[in-house]
């Protein structure tokens, strides 16, 4: 299930000073500038758009995320879903995905540990992450892989349409109850798709 979405810009020098969680799935997806990771398990680095990071924070895990720039605003998406196992031992990974190289096709981001072809970063949980770059008049179908899962659909940028209603930027749409969906491209667009458990 998923449990938030933050939309965040981040001024220059600025950022999410230590702080910890336990027992959630966090994935962070930059979409502007760079991000500062460091956490308890020892990990440190820069992630950009393009760049995927997902911790398990399990038994529990501290990190800090700032802008990596003292003058330019970051803009990142950062997810909490609930995992399927709990107290696991902390675990932290990131990976680039070539996006802009990949129009018209959604690029699976995240995916289970158990369904997982290598491509993807892979958490604890049966959710699927998908983002894609859609030119305007694209049309694209969308196939559920678990029926009982249900699906939130974030436009990041661009407008689309669903079912016959118009979704613009920074809008978003709850899809359930179907094994596929349409999605047409109004003008270009950059979509976060989410399919999650819905208990």
């Amino acid at each position: 299930m998923l449990r938030v979405l933050n939309d965040d810009t981040i001024d220059g020098g600025t950022g999410f000073g230590t702080h910890s969680h336990d027992n959630m799935e966090i994935i962070t997806i930059p979409l502007e500038g760079g991000l500062k990771h460091r956490d308890s398990m020892g990990n440190e680095g820069v992630i950009r758009f393009g760049e995927v990071q997902v911790m398990s924070a399990g038994t529990g895990v501290e990190h800090s995320e700032m802008n990596a720039s003292q003058i330019d605003p970051a803009k990142t998406l950062q997810l909490w879903v609930f995992p399927d196992k709990q107290d696991v031992k902390p675990r932290y990974d990131q990976k680039s995905f070539d996006i802009e190289n990949q129009m018209n096709t959604f690029v699976n981001i995240v995916s289970p540990k158990d369904k997982n072809d290598g491509q993807a970063l892979w958490v604890h949980q049966q959710t699927f992450f998908n983002l894609g770059i859609f030119e305007k008049d694209a049309t694209i179908i969308y196939k559920v892989n678990i029926p009982e899962n249900g699906i939130y659909l974030f436009l990041i940028e661009g407008e689309i349409e669903v079912d016959n209603q118009i979704l613009k930027i920074r809008d978003s749409m709850e899809i359930t109850d179907f094994m596929q969906f349409e999605i047409k491209i109004n003008s270009k667009a950059k979509i976060l798709l989410v399919e999650v458990p819905m208990k």
